[in-house]
């Protein structure tokens, strides 16, 4: 079982929180850190944020919020074997071939240890200010995962779609090695683009809704689509993990297992105030026992 921690870069937006959190989780053994993406937030929105039973986002105007790949980009400095994963970014926001050459570029830099979660997004009022379409977001997405690995396969990669079209460019650095795409969402929808084109799948760990049914949705999706369907990476939460929790480990564990999930996602924030007395314990009491189990 892998261990990751998420919401890096809103909890610990500045350079001296992001050196601080990478090294504390490296050293205790986690597998990653996430960071979250939202380019801007709007002051009036009526869209429903799904992760939240409010329907509201926890952030307000005034808070900090990295950009993820260049807070990764800070994080993954200090760090020698602790991966990174954008948890998610809103591909259909982004232009595909700018993000290409940042991730290849961050991976690169990195040693491989950038991993892209990829999500199409709720906020529709973001995309207007963007300038973007939020109708066939799904469609654009899925378009701009192929641009981008077509990309970092070779050089003169042409790609001929409805949104994106190029015909023998190149663009380098290519990353150090395979990206890995872990498709976020809790919708069907997610979960099938997770089985037909992702390495991974996480439905968000923060859902009020039973997420678990949609991993049987990305394996049908991945063997449809002639794939592996245990190839596909599981990530989920396990609020039974957390500081408070008097569950015994194993059993959580164990439990997550019989699901197929082999990355368990778990907030910063529980960990928080005694940052270093909370990693090393969770280090101690449930990393090393759980994670070659």
């Amino acid at each position: 079982m892998k261990f990751s921690l998420h919401f890096g870069n809103n909890t610990f937006p500045d350079f001296a929180g992001a050196a601080r959190l990478a090294r504390l989780a490296e050293a205790a053994g986690f597998d990653s850190v996430l960071a979250v993406d939202h380019v801007v937030f709007p002051d009036n929105y009526s869209s429903t944020y799904p992760y939240s039973a409010t329907g509201r986002l926890p952030v307000g105007r005034g808070g900090a919020f990295p950009d993820p790949l260049i807070w990764i980009a800070y994080a993954a400095a200090v760090t020698t074997r602790l991966r990174f994963l954008t948890g998610v970014i809103i591909l259909p926001q982004r232009d595909p071939l700018v993000l290409a050459k940042q991730v290849a570029t961050l991976d690169f830099m990195s040693s491989g240890r950038f991993e892209l979660g990829i999500g199409v997004g709720w906020l529709k009022e973001e995309f207007a200010a963007m300038g973007v379409p939020f109708e066939r977001r799904g469609k654009r997405a899925d378009e701009y995962i192929g641009a981008m690995r077509a990309l970092w396969a070779g050089d003169g990669a042409s790609f001929d779609g409805e949104f994106v079209k190029f015909q023998e460019v190149s663009c380098n650095p290519k990353p150090f090695g395979h990206v890995p795409i872990i498709v976020g969402g809790h919708s069907e929808a997610a979960a099938r683009r997770a089985g037909r084109l992702g390495d991974g799948f996480f439905p968000s760990i923060g859902s009020p809704l039973n997420t678990l049914p949609l991993f049987d949705v990305a394996r049908r999706a991945a063997a449809e689509a002639g794939r592996d369907p245990g190839a596909i990476e599981m990530l989920a939460g396990c609020p039974d993990l957390l500081p408070s929790s008097t569950v015994d480990p194993g059993t959580a564990i164990e439990e997550r297992k019989r699901h197929g999930i082999g990355r368990i996602v778990l907030p910063v924030g529980p960990f928080m105030p005694n940052l270093e007395e909370s990693l090393a314990r969770f280090g101690e009491r449930v990393i090393r026992p759980f994670a070659e189990a």
